[in-house]
């Protein structure tokens, strides 16, 4: 190890998974390295502009990376303290119980995970404490048990969005309110309050918080975490590679370039990496040696393997009365979840993004031409619009996978016709309900502003899957622990993990596990 400085755990990357784990390990007194890509994001008037976030990209991690074809595409991702938590909307879903079972879909089988809902349960609702999640468990009649209520009240509907929801349970659908992490308090009528951090705007989804009043993991866990002695953050690290001590079943040292390309070696006990799904199994693609010719953790062949990030639609339909919302994030429906009574396989979810707003119709413009009302400017229709966002389940293909060529580039293969057909039919029946929920039935427009602009590949935002874990290291990367199989302290916690990914957002199923994790680590290190 030379002269490189010793911790107790180095965790890489501060997103969901290694942010939370680091707030969970910070009371132990356990000393503990974090080392970040990015930097913090500044706080400046952009993070609220709608040109400077989606069309202009400002956010966005200046890289490239390669398709199966070898075309290059700008991925949707961002390196900052806080990982994507930053730009995330926030929806902190539990999977059902069903998504930790072998559940049959039309295009194949989403595979069981080694453990079960009952295990990840208690971490569900800590998860939901700590980032201030606001719901009601048991409006959604396919959510599964809850062992305490949400700590926070839902986040009341705006009256546009409660017509909505009248709507739909008049139509015997069980509409329910998403749960949200925000830092909001609200009066009797739903309006924050004069002491609230979150105001109730319109820039909760996909945009930064200028304000704080989103529960990312900069906020909620990486803040209060560095206000403990033995809690360490460097800023600018960039691992480049993990090396294993001569017997191969340890990782003996982590390689950085700081800013100004300076190397820097680090060791420790216990090495977590919480890279993202994408950037996970590049780290450990790249730390191939001579133990581990095919990348470490990697003698089962499945690391950048099963990549996943859901089948989504963004969608914007046109209200018959305007929708003057601000802050529109507040409903999902899920009747259709697991199936339907014309279709034996799952379709998905439905829930409501963030308001539109002009700039945003103006940069949607030109892929809208002809499909809209010449009596109905861009600002009028912006005025009515009403936006849901459409999530199916992506399956684990073994040929989506990351790779890398020996310019050490990134490669991401991907199948974008995988198991497409039940959000199709999902999309079908948001369509022909329209005209009962006070739209116009023949808008129902492709919202891509919150989806990737150029080619589809590139919307990264719920990627996982890479490094799944399972009981056998024949087919899995990680033990039920999330450590290697074949190595014995390296751990990894962000949604790489996944076997399968489910119907709903990603982030809490992170978020719980990173706490279970941080459990058994404290429970190791005594």
């Amino acid at each position: 190890m030379g002269d490189a400085p010793h911790y107790d755990v180095i965790i890489i990357g501060t997103g969901a998974g290694g942010g939370t784990l680091a707030h969970r390990l910070a009371p132990s007194g356990k000393r503990v390295l974090i080392l970040e890509r990015g930097d913090y994001l500044p706080r400046e008037r952009d993070n609220w502009d709608s040109t400077a976030v989606f069309v202009k990209g400002r956010y966005r991690a200046p890289e490239f990376w390669f398709d199966k074809h070898g075309r290059e595409f700008p991925p949707e991702v961002n390196y900052y303290v806080g990982g994507n938590t930053k730009f995330y909307g926030a929806a902190l879903f539990r999977l059902r119980p069903e998504d930790f079972g072998e559940l049959t879909h039309h295009d194949g089988v989403s595979p069981a995970w080694p453990i079960r809902y009952e295990d990840l349960e208690p971490y569900y609702t800590q998860a939901e404490h700590l980032y201030r999640v606001h719901g009601r468990h048991g409006e959604d009649p396919w959510e599964g048990p809850a062992g305490e209520q949400y700590a926070y009240p839902p986040v009341e509907h705006e009256p546009r969005i409660q017509r909505l929801s009248d709507d739909l349970e008049k139509r015997g659908l069980h509409p329910f309110h998403l749960p949200i992490g925000v830092d909001l308090t609200q009066d009797g009528d739903g309006r924050a309050t004069h002491s609230s951090v979150c105001i109730r705007c319109d820039r909760v989804d996909g945009f930064p918080c200028l304000v704080r009043g989103k529960s990312d993991a900069q906020v909620i866990c990486v803040e209060p975490a560095l206000r403990h002695p033995n809690i360490e953050m460097i800023t600018n690290a960039r691992v480049t590679r993990l090396e294993t001590d001569p017997t191969g079943r340890g990782v003996s040292t982590v390689v950085a370039r700081l800013a100004g390309d300076e190397e820097a070696r680090y060791a420790a006990d216990i090495v977590v990496v919480a890279c993202g799904a994408v950037n996970s199994a590049v780290l450990l693609l790249a730390s191939a040696n001579e133990h581990h010719p095919r990348g470490l953790a990697n003698s089962s062949d499945v690391v950048g393997r099963f990549y996943m990030r859901h089948n989504n639609l963004a969608l914007m339909a046109v209200s018959k009365e305007p929708n003057d919302t601000r802050f529109q994030k507040t409903l999902a429906l899920h009747d259709w979840y697991l199936g339907a009574d014309d279709w034996d396989y799952p379709l998905g979810g439905i829930q409501m993004l963030g308001k539109s707003d002009a700039e945003q119709i103006h940069g949607e413009a030109p892929r809208w031409a002809g499909a809209v009302t010449p009596d109905m400017p861009f600002e009028v229709l912006a005025h009515h619009a009403v936006d849901f966002w459409l999530c199916g389940e992506d399956l684990p293909l073994p040929d989506n996978r990351v790779t890398l060529d020996d310019d050490g580039r990134v490669h991401l293969a991907l199948d974008e016709s995988n198991n497409i057909a039940g959000l199709e039919r999902l999309r079908h029946r948001l369509q022909r309900m329209l005209g009962h929920l006070g739209m116009h039935e023949h808008h129902l427009l492709p919202h891509s502003i919150y989806l990737h602009k150029g080619m589809p590949i590139g919307a990264t935002a719920h990627q996982a899957g890479t490094v799944r874990f399972g009981d056998d290291p024949a087919s899995s990367a990680l033990d039920v622990n999330c450590k290697a199989h074949d190595l014995d302290n390296l751990y990894v916690v962000d949604t790489s993990f996944f076997p399968s990914i489910g119907a709903v957002n990603p982030s809490l199923t992170a978020i719980a596990n990173a706490l279970r994790v941080g459990d058994h680590l404290l429970d190791r290190l005594g």
